[in-house]
């Protein structure tokens, strides 16, 4: 199988469809060659309906505010490939915010399309993509750390939703400081 067949399979994808109550639509984008792979939890309702990945006020504050780069490199399909754990909108939870995404689609998906990609570096966006390649380390320690997937270097960040404004709050050297490595990274390898 290639990665266009690949694709293909992932979007015709609607295994969830009863657990949802609603039509599951798979969102990926990019080039399986591009050099950053940016890894979040799951599409959010808006992103659903657009099918374009961080195509919401928490996408603007992580394009323009936090790498510092204008919408068309972050969607240049040749320089970020953006996936997330969950790739469908898995519906809202009793209490505030999202439901997580379910178990069966990084199982199913997430897996063989890291098969895929060659990337240079891993942006993982939220504590549950976080978990999916750290298991059972704290998220803020993840933040912080150096790290690598597979010999690739790796940074964790928190997802830029204003749900997050406590760790901002009690992080604040995060946009202090971790965000200019950050971007740093990322201007190496687009520049």
């Amino acid at each position: 199988m290639d990665f266009g067949q690949f694709k293909q399979e992932l979007f015709n994808c609607r295994q969830c469809r009863q657990l949802f109550g609603f039509e599951p639509r798979p969102v990926l984008w990019g080039n399986s060659t591009a050099p950053i792979v940016h890894i979040s939890q799951a599409p959010s309702w808006r992103v659903h309906l657009a099918g374009k990945p961080f195509d919401d006020k928490s996408g603007q504050h992580l394009r323009h505010d936090w790498y510092q780069i204008s919408d068309e490199t972050f969607y240049n399909p040749d320089i970020f490939y953006l996936t997330n754990v969950g790739h469908c909108y898995p519906g809202k939870n009793e209490s505030q915010g999202d439901r997580k995404p379910p178990k069966v689609c990084a199982q199913k998906w997430l897996t063989r399309e890291l098969k895929f990609l060659r990337p240079r570096l891993f942006l993982l966006v939220g504590s549950y993509a976080a978990a999916y390649f750290f298991p059972k380390r704290k998220f803020t320690d993840l933040v912080f750390d150096n790290l690598g997937i597979n010999h690739i270097p790796c940074f964790v960040l928190p997802h830029p939703s204003p749900l997050n404004i406590k760790w901002f709050k009690n992080n604040p050297q995060f946009e202090r400081e971790k965000l200019t490595q950050i971007r740093a990274a990322i201007k190496k390898i687009v520049l």
